[in-house]
């Protein structure tokens, strides 16, 4: 992935949500994993919070971060999977105003590569509301590493071309 190092880095400000029933964020590997790749990569981390599988705690939280002015991106870990309790996607669908569903498609494609077939139980998607972009991510540690690694760290790096999510935000409200 080509960066463009004669152009200027914008960090972003990032909050992180864990969407668990089992965790805590004293015992939340992929939250750590997922702050040490944002603040890694020269990104704030505006926010962390774990909420349990609830779709009321995880679009409250949703909808705080979209209208807070130092949120521009939210990005979830867990309940994405196929069974009764994951139901992030869906907590993600109410507040979405504009899904990006390539997002969810490269995820999958990509961890198909690692995981074979196993990659269709994944619903990862990605979207925008309230100028806010939103990414919701699977669980687990190796789901959060590559989301991050493989997507999102170029997506949110102004460097990267031919483009990246950073450069539209200036015009993410224009109607």
């Amino acid at each position: 992935m080509p960066i463009d190092e004669t152009r200027r880095f914008i960090p972003v400000r990032i909050a992180a949500l864990t969407v668990s029933d089992t965790r805590s964020l004293a015992d939340d590997p992929s939250g750590d994993v997922l702050q040490s790749r944002i603040e890694s990569s020269g990104h704030t981390l505006a926010d962390r919070a774990l909420v349990r599988d609830d779709v009321t705690s995880i679009t409250s939280h949703l909808r705080k971060w979209i209208s807070a002015a130092d949120v521009d991106v939210v990005i979830s870990t867990g309940g994405t999977g196929v069974t009764g309790r994951d139901i992030t996607p869906e907590a993600f669908e109410a507040v979405i105003e504009k899904p990006i569903p390539g997002f969810g498609e490269l995820f999958r494609m990509l961890s198909y590569q690692k995981i074979g077939t196993s990659t269709i139980q994944s619903r990862a998607l990605a979207g925008l509301a309230g100028g806010t972009y939103l990414f919701a991510l699977p669980g687990s540690r190796t789901a959060v590493t590559d989301g991050w690694d493989d997507i999102l760290r170029f997506q949110l790096d102004s460097r990267h071309v031919p483009c990246n999510f950073v450069e539209l935000m200036p015009r993410l409200m224009e109607k």
